[in-house]
């Protein structure tokens, strides 16, 4: 399986490159951005090997990294992205703090759901943390629902 482009009403999901890394370094640079996730800004050097790793992939049969930038007018404004083993595939999407508050990353995560459904995926997950009302919502409108279980990080777990 590998990441295509796509499209939804606004946006233009275009396959992970590393040639993003430098804009994608600017969308990613908002302290406030990593407030649940933690962590903090990549560097341009950091994205750009973590975005060589992404790209290379897992490495592992059966395993696929899916890894796409959001476009919105021609302006890289976030991502999405889902590991995908079997007929399961995890989903987790970032909008930058510039481009929030937009429905940006509800159109992009309902739209990977629908592209990841098309080919085959049977169970959708997802982690969020349980104060993250935004994320809640978008996880809720790509058609998960809150199964009351955290993982080790304290995120709650999300399917559908």
């Amino acid at each position: 399986m590998i990441a295509t482009r796509f499209s939804t009403g606004r946006l233009e999901l275009l396959p992970l490159a590393v040639e993003y890394a430098g804009e994608m370094a600017g969308v990613l640079a908002a302290p406030e951005l990593y407030g649940f996730t933690g962590g903090e800004p990549p560097s341009v050097e950091q994205l750009t090997e973590r975005y060589r790793r992404q790209v290379a992939g897992p490495g592992r049969a059966g395993e696929y990294w899916l890894n796409w930038v959001i476009s919105l007018d021609g302006v890289l404004v976030g991502y999405v992205q889902a590991t995908v083993i079997g007929a399961e595939a995890e989903i987790a999407w970032v909008v930058g703090a510039d481009w929030q508050g937009r429905g940006i990353a509800r159109e992009a995560a309902v739209g990977l759901a629908g592209w990841l459904r098309e080919q085959g995926a049977g169970l959708l997950l997802a982690h969020v943390h349980p104060e993250h009302v935004a994320s809640a919502k978008v996880a809720a409108a790509a058609g998960l629902r809150a199964t009351g279980e955290l993982d080790d990080d304290g995120e709650q777990r999300w399917e559908g």
